[in-house]
């Protein structure tokens, strides 16, 4: 951070002030905590020693411990339960015994069977298998002591960003190597349909949840119920073993206090005056806190995102496609370093190592993705076969797998990447111009980035005191000008962005050739694909990124918001209806064929 920054003071639209830039916003970068590697120890004590060490750790002071079966006995006989059997025996006349029955069932597909065997079990063999698979295990010794003390104090809900399937094994194996409590986990249904290893996650703590559930009214209440109870009483197969995966960073952030959150927010009278196991319509102000704190969650959790060298890495090759130079790549990774620093990255970067060999070790982690031939860095595009899986070719794969890797680095730099999208598409310089494009770039994609709702000025002054900083661009009282070395950072964050404009642009040019009046997310989904797929092939597009079902889920849950895609319940279905008005504008305002609004007004 500059030292001549005020982090008080912002960054105004409308601004008459004569100088040349009025940005004194900005943010702290964060700074490194001690990492531990917790696999050191592991490499020299015995593997069976570490899974039956004495383990008893230390629990909130008013727990009161309690059996799988007797939370089942306390979810089934709650009032909740007890309260939409009788609704439901009512309104579908099935007895009560029979849907009792039904309660059962769900409790039994649904509970977990904690048991010490089984998490000693699991100790061993993942300390087996992370040693294995993985050079370190890196944690903030400072985040764990803070979750220590939280322990003993609070309850404690644990939230892990997810970005693998790794995140809730190794979270487990983390608590139990801190003599913390190992905690309940819920997961996919789709891991219990695993031979064996169903079980086995269930007897060491995870419970197991239906992805969608929100229609059935019995299935709500048990697992809300059973949550409730909970907190009230607070691989591939063999050959992944023979590969290395490199480090791995857990960051435990600082706890956040849900109570203090809600510290003169929350007004709880009127849940006293109806009985709790009455299911209640939450209120507007409840949904709007609980709305704001999930934003705010998501938002630290991207902050405390640790970032490894292939991210950058792989972000230069998939802007240099098909090859690259290898010290080519070494040059703009480092620059790429020095950005992804000064915009508040949370980068790991080996201390006291040469640039090149930190590339090249990359590489080689990375080798079923790319290798380096002679002088040359290039993505394994040719299998060699014509093997299709879930009707994408090799080439595809790659190129998505290499986004998913690049991904990690959008959420750092999505504000100044809008306000140079923004500029790209402005026909001029008017801040007041750039601000309109920014807010309509901010409304199509805010279901493919986390923004605070109601924070739109203060991301556009984030994004812009960013350009400012790194020399990019300069503010004045009316306009937003490009230096002279700041087309380099623009070029490289409009590469970065420019395929969601154009994934979106894709998928309403489809939603207009579609011929059926009414179809299904599933139809809708293939016919992206296909169409897409199409393009690609005609060579008439290179934008692979519409490929990813989650860009093609998320745009049409843009597209729903926006008015764009009509949805609605047909017999328990949920058939879409393009409006085509809508569609044909949101394509052309991507395009920049029509002008957007002013801000107020930039919507569809």
């Amino acid at each position: 951070m500059d030292s001549s920054s005020s982090p008080n003071s912002c960054l105004s639209v409308g601004s008459t002030s004569p100088s040349a830039v009025v940005l004194l916003y900005s943010k702290e970068l964060k700074k490194w905590d001690e990492f531990e590697d917790i696999l050191e120890e592991r490499r020299h004590v015995s593997d069976l020693k570490f899974a039956m060490k004495c383990y008893t750790p230390l629990v909130y002071k008013e727990i009161i411990p309690c059996k799988p079966s007797d939370i089942k006995y306390s979810v089934l006989n709650s009032e909740e339960v007890h309260y939409i059997i009788k609704q439901l025996s009512k309104e579908s006349l099935q007895s009560v015994d029979v849907l009792r029955e039904e309660a059962c069932e769900i409790l039994d597909e649904m509970g977990h069977k904690l048991r010490l065997g089984a998490i000693r079990f699991f100790a061993f063999t993942l300390s087996k298998v992370f040693k294995q698979i993985y050079s370190k295990v890196c944690v903030n010794e400072e985040g764990i002591q803070k979750l220590q003390r939280a322990i003993q104090e609070h309850p404690v809900v644990l939230l892990p960003s997810h970005r693998s399937y790794i995140d809730f094994l190794m979270l487990s194996f983390l608590l139990y190597n801190y003599d913390l409590p190992v905690p309940v986990i819920a997961a996919g249904m789709d891991f219990l349909g695993m031979k064996m290893v169903g079980e086995l996650l269930r007897m060491s703590g995870a419970f197991f949840m239906r992805r969608t559930f929100g229609g059935n009214k019995l299935y709500w209440a048990v697992f809300s119920e059973y949550v409730k109870t909970m907190l009230r009483g607070l691989l591939k197969a063999r050959k992944i073993l023979s590969e290395n995966f490199g480090n791995i960073h857990v960051y435990f952030g600082d706890p956040v206090s849900l109570r203090s959150l809600a510290a003169g927010r929350m007004d709880q009278s009127p849940y006293n005056l109806v009985p709790r196991y009455i299911p209640q319509k939450q209120s507007a102000e409840m949904h709007a806190f609980v709305t704001e704190v999930a934003y705010k969650i998501q938002l630290l959790q991207i902050e405390n995102m640790v970032l490894s060298p292939w991210a950058l890495t792989v972000t230069v090759l998939l802007q240099n496609l098909p090859s690259m130079n290898f010290d080519a790549l070494v040059a703009k990774t480092l620059w790429l370093k020095g950005l992804t620093q000064a915009f508040g990255g949370f980068l790991t970067w080996p201390d006291n190592e040469p640039a090149e060999e930190v590339v090249q070790s990359s590489i080689f982690l990375h080798s079923n993705i790319a290798s380096l031939v002679k002088d040359q860095v290039v993505l394994k595009t040719d299998s060699g076969e014509s093997e299709v899986v879930d009707g994408l070719i090799f080439q595809h794969i790659t190129l998505l797998t290499c986004s998913a890797y690049r991904n990690q680095l959008l959420n750092i730099f999505v504000r100044p990447s809008l306000v140079a999208v923004a500029l790209q598409m402005t026909p001029g310089f008017r801040k007041e111009d750039v601000y309109s494009w920014f807010c309509f770039l901010h409304d199509v994609f805010s279901d493919e980035f986390i923004f605070l709702p109601g924070n739109i000025l203060k991301d556009f002054e984030e994004g812009c005191y960013l350009l400012c900083k790194s020399e990019t661009i300069q503010v004045t009282t009316k306009d937003i000008l490009v230096t002279e070395k700041g087309n380099t950072v623009l070029e490289f964050l409009i590469g970065l962005f420019k395929p969601f404009v154009e994934c979106y642009q894709i998928i309403c040019k489809y939603l207009l050739k579609e011929e059926e009046d009414y179809f299904t997310e599933k139809q809708y989904l293939a016919g992206v694909r296909k169409f897409t797929s199409e393009l690609l092939d005609q060579g008439t597009s290179k934008c692979y990124d519409v490929l990813s079902s989650d860009v093609q889920k998320n745009a049409l849950a843009a597209f729903v918001r926006l008015g764009v895609v009509e949805k609605k319940k047909v017999n328990n279905d949920c058939i879409l209806n393009v409006n085509e008005p809508a569609t044909t504008k949101l394509e052309e305002m991507l395009g920049c064929k029509v002008p957007v609004g002013k801000p107020v007004t930039a919507k569809l």
